[in-house]
């Protein structure tokens, strides 16, 4: 299935920041255990790379991207650790352009009208919508949107349990990314058992409002 298609049908995004590589494959087993086998891990730390190749190995099933990625270095590395799709916080034309390249599904972070032309104008139509709550929610992203009746948006930032529902209900929102499944601190701390746990609450939840579409 085509990486777009996944995310579609899984719908919620789990946004990972983790600092020890070590945690990855027990982290990968509790997402996947709690039904979302999905994960964007960011490279806000020093040793993504690693724990993204460790979370491929550990389930080589789970649908892998690569978040807050920022140069074409860090689009290589992502993808030579395993990741099936790379995401940045802000419209790159260099990261951009070297995935499109390279084939590479990619969804840079958009905010403004100005920047999502700029996606137009090198042929993307689905993009991350970031900092989604801090930039106005839901609210901001109809109007932002309207004059753009073929672009999608994957919204993140801010996003919580509560709100993604709404998010979800929005025909133009593909998925939505978030932490709350799986927050930094309890991926330090080992709580993995409360990470599956949350992760299938909120598979529940979207289930249940009818986001699966």
């Amino acid at each position: 299935m085509h990486v777009l298609d996944r995310l579609r049908q899984l719908k919620i995004v789990p946004v990972i920041v983790i600092n020890d590589p070590f945690n990855a494959r027990q982290l990968a087993d509790a997402l996947v255990g709690g039904g979302l086998p999905c994960a964007e891990v960011t490279f806000r730390t020093v040793d993504a790379a690693e724990a993204l190749r460790h979370m491929a190995e550990a389930q080589p099933d789970l649908l892998l991207g690569a978040g807050t990625v920022l140069t074409v270095q860090q689009a290589r590395q992502a993808r030579a650790a395993g990741a099936k799709f790379i995401v940045s916080p802000g419209f790159s034309p260099a990261v951009v352009d070297h995935c499109l390249e390279h084939q590479i599904p990619v969804y840079p972070g958009v905010c403004t009208p100005t920047e999502v032309e700029a996606a137009l104008a090198r042929g993307l139509s689905v993009l991350k919508f970031f900092p989604a709550e801090a930039m106005g929610g839901l609210s901001y992203l109809e109007a932002m949107s309207a004059p753009y009746t073929d672009v999608e948006f994957m919204p993140t930032g801010g996003i919580d349990s509560k709100k993604v529902v709404g998010y979800l209900a929005f025909r133009k929102v593909v998925a939505c990314g978030g932490s709350w499944m799986a927050p930094a601190e309890w991926i330090r701390t080992k709580q993995f058992k409360r990470i599956r746990d949350e992760t299938a609450l909120a598979v529940a939840a979207v289930r249940l409002s009818g986001g699966e579409r």
